[in-house]
């Protein structure tokens, strides 16, 4: 066993991981980053289609040009030390990470502070139980864009992809261009699940239908798929009556949602929310376990690469600020959470005397919202947003001035709704 000492570990070395490593390394820190597979990069490198950087690089980039910019960076810090093929295996309360690799066994390292940044999966058939046979030719979209990007295969010839996630719309765009025959994008809600950006320029540039309000209700198929029933729902989610068709095929793709990857902190004790999958954090991002801190998708599942590595780099100011407190490092907690049209709100709880960027995601479509932030009931903000869905995370800036005001006491509650 091969024992190290580290300030900080940073477990995942995906955008978030490399983006909180490369901050707290230009701090001065010791920092370990650790990752499962051969190189850096994460689930970028398998994303060979550009709309990446706009925001935080402020360019147009592919996946692996973005990821290469994050590891340019890592490789410019020596106080940072990259682990790849290092599979974390434990991590406990008192900050002390397991790994083993094939080159170096297995490593235990003591920290001062440790970053979850392990990403998330695809959630699979088993998770949605769509009943039928049990056929090759049904993949992930994921797993599906792995084939075609990196490894040059091709998963089939007509395609059906069930679910309108980002990854789903993207590859129904990446398999038209590879020669299959994409004959449809079925999504169980009424509104698609992906960006506004993917619906226009990877379905109706290619007319690719988009069945909403849809499922799927059977699958066809001995030993390969022959074709997917489909079925129309009514406002309740029930099948409609003499709706079903026939869409034959010999490839699904099932774009249906991500979930963190959170087996560790659960190890270490850490509280998750049973909304996002993720942890509950403050606006440190620390979690519930004090020194362990969580950024990028195993906190909740982002829109865009760039507010990853954003977030990774405020979760960065977050642990040195810890660092630098000590045994002294204490928030004033307020509890932020969702109000009316709101699934959900990252941070949990937030100090009011520090300004603080939450993440929400709306529960409703709607055009010409206001969105509104009370603090104990009294209305502290309130913008409009000219047009809201579950599809797209809002982001507001909220400042101490705003939340603290003229109270001679800091809130005890901050809601945030849309209206």
């Amino acid at each position: 066993m091969r024992n190290e000492q580290y300030d900080i570990t940073v477990i995942g070395g995906g955008p978030a991981g490399m983006s909180a490593a490369a901050r707290l390394g230009r701090a001065g820190c010791k920092v370990a980053l650790l990752d499962r597979e051969p190189t850096l990069g994460g689930i970028l490198m398998q994303c060979v289609h550009n709309g990446f950087g706009l925001h935080h690089f402020k360019a147009d980039l592919t996946g692996p040009e973005y990821a290469e910019r994050l590891i340019a960076e890592v490789e410019s810090c020596p106080e940072i030390d990259v682990y790849t093929n290092a599979t974390v295996t434990d991590l406990n309360a008192e900050h002390q990470v397991t790994a083993m690799s094939p080159e170096l066994g297995i490593l235990q390292i003591e920290n001062k502070a440790v970053v979850l940044a392990m990403g998330c999966r695809e959630r699979n058939r088993g998770n949605i139980a769509i009943p039928g046979t049990r056929p090759s030719g049904i993949f992930t979209a994921g797993f599906a864009q792995k084939l075609v990007n990196m490894q040059g295969l091709l998963p089939g010839k007509e395609a059906v992809i069930i679910g309108s996630g980002d990854i789903g719309l993207i590859m129904a765009r990446r398999l038209t261009w590879s020669g299959i025959t994409v004959k449809a994008v079925v999504e169980i809600m009424p509104y698609p699940g992906g960006l506004v950006r993917n619906i226009v320029q990877c379905l109706e540039d290619f007319n690719i239908p988009l069945y909403l309000s849809h499922t799927v209700t059977n699958i066809f198929g001995k030993d390969r798929v022959s074709g997917v029933e489909v079925a129309k729902l009514d406002d309740e989610r029930h099948v409609v009556d003499d709706s079903k068709f026939v869409i034959p095929c010999d490839t699904i793709l099932l774009s249906v949602g991500l979930i963190p990857e959170n087996e560790l902190s659960l190890d270490a004790g850490v509280k998750l929310s049973n909304i996002t999958g993720g942890a509950v954090v403050d606006s440190d991002l620390m979690t519930s376990v004090e020194g362990i801190f969580a950024c990028g998708n195993v906190l909740h599942v982002h829109d865009l690469v760039d507010y990853v590595s954003d977030e990774a780099e405020r979760c960065a100011q977050g642990v040195l600020r810890y660092l630098q407190r000590g045994a002294d490092y204490a928030q004033k907690r307020t509890r932020i959470a969702p109000g009316n049209n709101v699934r959900y709100v990252v941070p949990n709880q937030i100090d009011p005397r520090q300004n603080v960027v939450v993440y929400l995601r709306p529960l409703i479509v709607g055009r010409d919202v206001h969105l509104q932030v009370n603090a104990d009931g009294v209305a502290i903000l309130r913008k409009k947003q000219r047009q809201v869905q579950p599809s797209e995370m809002i982001q507001v800036a909220l400042s101490a001035a705003e939340m603290i005001g003229n109270r001679e006491q800091l809130p005890e509650r901050i809601e945030i709704s849309i209206e």
